[in-house]
């Protein structure tokens, strides 16, 4: 997993900013219902982003993440990755992730993210819709612009796995390139010791040969979870990367 328990994203909240937020129990078009949670500003930019947890799905950094995004105008919702066989529950850091992560499949999850992103549309009026994940989210985030019918503005990734075997049956997103359909913002930490520059290099010229639009990005030194307050060593590189990532979906504080 990317983050400890009590892990919080390396943004300060924004004084006076007025937002709404919910927990939600969302439904999938196969009839799955899964935990969300949905952050909306007072003063939209018309911008919606989902939120793609790491492997340990929905918790409270993710909840923190979605609050900054509204902050700065744009509607957040983020969701968990087991309401199949777990149920759609808030849960904690006892939450048993081998047993589960295994269960989740690349179909399951495009019907989470299509109700999902369906909602944000609805409920928060998004007219432009973008993605950031983390580790097992951020590889997801990637695939997201391989679907067509999501009609997704852009893509977000930290240092989500580009090429190799997934936990589950979803492809390497350096495979599957030439379907993308949006542009793509990839974040690593060059001290990643679980994606090397090797596997980083090789997913970017993949975007290239299919002609992608694209921001690779490798921080030197930044590990794997460098964007956390924890990692204090690098709030300079994480302030770095929430300004390419606001510049991204167009949106300044």
């Amino acid at each position: 997993m990317c983050f400890d328990a009590d892990s919080q994203p390396p943004i300060e909240p924004m004084a006076g900013a007025t937002i709404e937020h919910d927990h939600l129990e969302l439904v999938a078009a196969d009839g799955n219902r899964f935990a969300a949670f949905e952050a909306l500003p007072e003063h939209p930019t018309r911008a919606g982003m989902l939120v793609l947890p790491d492997v340990r799905g929905l918790f409270s950094y993710y909840e923190e993440l979605a609050l900054r995004f509204a902050e700065v105008g744009v509607a957040a919702l983020a969701f968990d990755y087991y309401g199949r066989t777990a149920g759609a529950t808030r849960r904690d850091a006892s939450f048993d992730l081998a047993a589960h992560v295994p269960l989740t499949t690349w179909v399951g999850l495009q019907a989470d993210v299509a109700a999902a992103a369906a909602h944000l549309r609805s409920s928060a009026g998004a007219e432009r819709l973008y993605s950031v994940g983390f580790c097992f989210g951020g590889r997801l985030s990637l695939l997201l612009a391989s679907l067509e019918e999501l009609g997704i503005d852009g893509v977000v990734s930290f240092y989500g796995w580009p090429v190799g075997a997934a936990r589950n049956d979803m492809p390497a997103p350096a495979d599957v390139t030439e379907s993308f359909r949006a542009p793509v913002l990839a974040l690593f930490g060059g001290a990643d010791q679980g994606i090397p520059v090797e596997d980083i290099a090789t997913f970017e010229r993949a975007l290239g040969r299919a002609r992608v639009a694209h921001r690779v990005i490798t921080y030197e030194g930044a590990p794997h979870s460098f964007f956390d307050r924890k990692q204090a060593a690098f709030g300079h590189v994480s302030a770095q990367a929430w300004d390419e990532v606001l510049d991204f979906i167009g949106v300044r504080e």
